[in-house]
């Protein structure tokens, strides 16, 4: 299992902070998966929206492996004014 935690505006707007979801190979078909979940899921994870993402406290990008036990977490694009 992974723990996905979702931060900012994600957690507002999907009514979710945090589950646990069997692992899967990367963070794009982790992705692929929370998109295919409709409405505002695939809103935020449909490919090629700009969304930032670490695994374990790291930044990463959408090819990283994800391994059991990982903490991935998604964070939306930082903005100032």
């Amino acid at each position: 299992m992974i723990q996905v935690r979702y931060f900012a505006r994600l957690r507002e707007e999907l009514n979710c902070e945090s589950e646990s979801l069997e692992q899967v190979a990367d963070i794009r078909t982790l992705m692929k998966q929370l998109a295919a979940r409709g409405g505002k899921w695939a809103e935020f994870f449909a490919e090629g929206e700009l969304i930032l993402v670490s695994v374990n406290h790291e930044m990463a990008d959408p090819g990283v492996a994800i391994t059991d036990g990982d903490e991935v977490a998604f964070f939306p694009p930082v903005t100032g004014g």
